[in-house]
């Protein structure tokens, strides 16, 4: 270890450049997860945010945001499964948004019913969870500028009709062009002109001595027209379609591929030219009886001593630039586990980018030492 470090921090200006790039390369790699993390983790926030045990949505739907008109008997016909406690309505649609100044914004409106769930943004009026206020509607703090909200309550208009904001909140956030906007069901349905009736989604809640899956397969049965997913299912889908299917959630998971591989070639590129910058030291350590193991363990230490440092450098790093980026892309989220991550995957990368430098060093001819 003290050779090690000895070999390390003998040319200064060499470990500076080292530690740089490792740090460059898990900053990449933090702040580019971050990007595919909230990514992925937006695409299913509002499925996320309900108690529903099964969606109900119509055929062939790949995301909450794409949903379409299920007919009004399915309802009923949910109503009639057993083990079906509640099925509640949820609609969604694009409306216009008028802003103090007369500028207009079109928005994705969601209504729902407050039975769908407590973490489920409405207009709820004070601790009652199953009231909610009429004419009012809650969006995210991240659009506030955007819809020109500087304080709640604020009087609009959506589609020429008139409605409050009465709440601010977190986490709401999408990557969409239309800002989501939520609102009590009803409202929502009078916003977007639809039938009273009329829905997009059913929200299916199972008694608690009843076998989910059970119950999904029944429902499936009766409503052989319709899809019938699992919360979670249904939350995967809308994440694969979005991550996979549409060409946004291509570039960020081929962004993040890419700010891999790019640092694994920065790593490797620093790493084997410290090791080469010492290559006669190794041949001077192999002259005077050095085994194979030695030297290996050297240069080994070398690259985790390099990785630790920078890898830390470069989470320290990514923190204050995730934060401010928040401000122009709000959904962007770095879970605890993704910089221990990619600190992991630094030093594993340092560990694999020594392998070369290890055959070097270890393949040097100790009279290389005594040349002129």
């Amino acid at each position: 270890m003290n050779l090690a470090w000895r070999n390390l921090s003998h040319d200064r200006l060499r470990f500076f450049v080292t530690i740089s790039g490792i740090a460059f390369a898990v900053f990449l790699m933090i702040f580019q997860g971050s990007l595919l993390t909230g990514f992925i983790r937006t695409s299913s926030i509002v499925i996320d945010a309900t108690e529903a045990d099964i969606w109900i949505t119509a055929r062939g739907v790949p995301s909450f945001d794409y949903g379409t008109a299920l007919p009004r008997r399915f309802r009923e016909m949910a109503y009639g499964v057993p083990g079906v406690v509640s099925v509640e309505r949820v609609v969604s649609g694009y409306a216009v948004w008028q802003k103090p100044s007369g500028k207009r914004q079109v928005i994705l409106l969601v209504g729902a019913e407050p039975r769908v769930g407590k973490r489920f943004p409405l207009p709820r009026l004070g601790d009652r969870a199953e009231v909610t206020q009429p004419e009012c509607v809650v969006i995210d703090r991240s659009v506030a500028a955007l819809f020109e909200v500087a304080a709640v309550p604020l009087e609009i208009e959506i589609s020429q009709r008139h409605a409050r904001v009465s709440e601010l909140v977190d986490g709401f956030g999408t990557f969409l062009g239309n800002p989501y906007v939520f609102t009590n069901y009803d409202d929502a349905v009078r916003y977007l002109g639809l039938g009273l009736e009329e829905t997009r989604f059913l929200l299916v809640r199972v008694a608690p001595n009843e076998n989910v899956l059970a119950v999904q397969r029944s429902l499936g049965e009766r409503l052989p027209e319709a899809d019938v997913w699992t919360r979670e299912e249904f939350a995967r889908r809308s994440q694969l379609f979005w991550v996979i299917q549409t060409g946004a959630g291509g570039a960020i998971l081929v962004a993040g591929i890419l700010g891999f591989i790019v640092g694994l070639v920065v790593v490797s590129q620093n790493i084997y030219a410290t090791t080469m910058e010492h290559i006669e030291e190794f041949a001077t350590l192999k002259a005077l009886g050095a085994s194979r193991g030695y030297i290996q363990r050297i240069v080994l230490l070398q690259a985790l001593v390099s990785g630790v440092i920078g890898s830390l450098i470069g989470m320290l790093a990514a923190y204050p630039a995730v934060e401010a980026i928040r401000g122009y892309i709000s959904w962007i989220h770095t879970p605890w586990w993704l910089p221990a991550g990619m600190i992991a995957t630094g030093l594993l990368m340092c560990g694999l980018a020594s392998m070369v430098s290890i055959r070097k060093a270890v393949a040097v001819e100790p009279a290389r030492v005594f040349r002129a």
